[in-house]
């Protein structure tokens, strides 16, 4: 795909992702323009000043209000869209505002790029999506749904998804709390040490993004094979490569937590393309003839597994350390 005179606008641009994708293309010759839209002005300006880069354009708005993400979208043929309230205790309270957000905001996204001649969306996704027991995940599971549904009517744009599980040390997440804990020698909090999570690093999520951005066709859905540590097994790894001797602290499962995460499940391991890395899950493409619905059944149904964070390869406290070991927050922390 020749991106190298084309313009690229990230949603949510000033997050965790959106600073990954710059790391990876700013200097780069790909894109002649990257577009940076996101509600918070702070951020942007701090971006702005760090970065000082004439490829780069900020635009403030809100994926909530169309007409300002209409105007960012003008000339743009590309976009990936990383808005979205993903912190799972806030979506909890405040479950209208992630709906507003992951929900009506995706489809105003699409329609924008629609309406702009866009050539291709990729909207980020979680592994909360699949068989979402939160808020978040209920939140962005029907965001996956508007997804899907909207590639099913558009001819210019094309739209997919990626999914994925913990982003290591993105913004919010757990790994900076527990070295901020570290440094106060405080215990570190852990909520359930045997609960599970799939673990990635920005540049995994990025690489994801990337392959959906040269493979996908409209509302395919990909999913990278991540690794996947316990919770109490990252606690200890982090306090052996900080030579640390903190208590750990169990202070129980928080409110619309699971136990571990999954990021197929079995409906679409059935049907999912292996390509290597990443699984590729095409878009269900049945028409409303319900017919097709309760009178055809899947014969392997019943065999096939979910892929989630309890069956996929678990590293252990030595394969975390190594993983750790690779982020640059944990590089410092140790140096610190």
């Amino acid at each position: 795909m020749k991106i190298k005179d084309k313009t690229l606008l990230i949603t949510g641009g000033t997050g965790s992702f959106g600073g990954a994708v710059l790391n990876r293309f700013l200097n780069s010759d790909h894109f002649k323009e990257i577009r940076i839209f996101s509600r918070d002005e702070k951020k942007q300006d701090d971006m702005r000043t760090s970065l000082k880069n004439d490829k780069l354009r900020f635009y403030i708005g809100d994926v909530r209000d169309f007409d300002s993400i209409n105007r960012a979208m003008r000339g743009v043929d590309y976009v990936f869209h990383a808005a979205a309230l993903k912190q799972v205790p806030s979506c909890e309270f405040f479950p209208l505002e992630a709906t507003r957000t992951n929900v009506f905001g995706t489809q105003n996204v699409i329609d924008a790029a629609a309406n702009n001649h866009v050539k291709k969306v990729i909207c980020l996704s979680t592994d909360k999506a699949a068989y979402p027991i939160n808020a978040m995940g209920i939140s962005k599971a029907l965001m996956e749904k508007v997804a899907v549904a909207a590639s099913r009517n558009l001819n210019e744009t094309t739209v997919c998804l990626t999914r994925y599980g913990n982003v290591m040390a993105s913004r919010g997440s757990v790994i900076p709390l527990f070295l901020n804990q570290i440094n106060n020698k405080e215990a570190l909090t852990v909520t359930d040490p045997n609960m599970t999570r799939f673990l990635m690093s920005l540049e995994d999520a990025v690489e994801l993004v990337l392959f959906a951005f040269e493979n996908g066709n409209s509302g395919d859905l990909f999913v990278n094979k991540a690794p996947a540590g316990t919770i109490g097994d990252l606690a200890q790894a982090l306090l052996e490569l900080s030579k640390a001797d903190n208590e750990i602290k169990v202070i129980g499962t928080r409110h619309g937590e699971k136990l571990y995460e999954t990021l197929c499940t079995r409906e679409e391991m059935i049907k999912a393309e292996d390509m290597g890395e990443f699984y590729r899950i095409p878009a269900d493409n049945r028409d409303l003839n319900y017919a097709q619905y309760f009178s055809e059944g899947e014969v392997d149904m019943s065999t096939i597994e979910d892929y989630h964070s309890h069956n996929t390869e678990q590293l252990g406290v030595e394969g975390m350390k190594k993983l750790l070991l690779g982020l640059p927050i944990v590089q410092e922390h140790i140096k610190g």
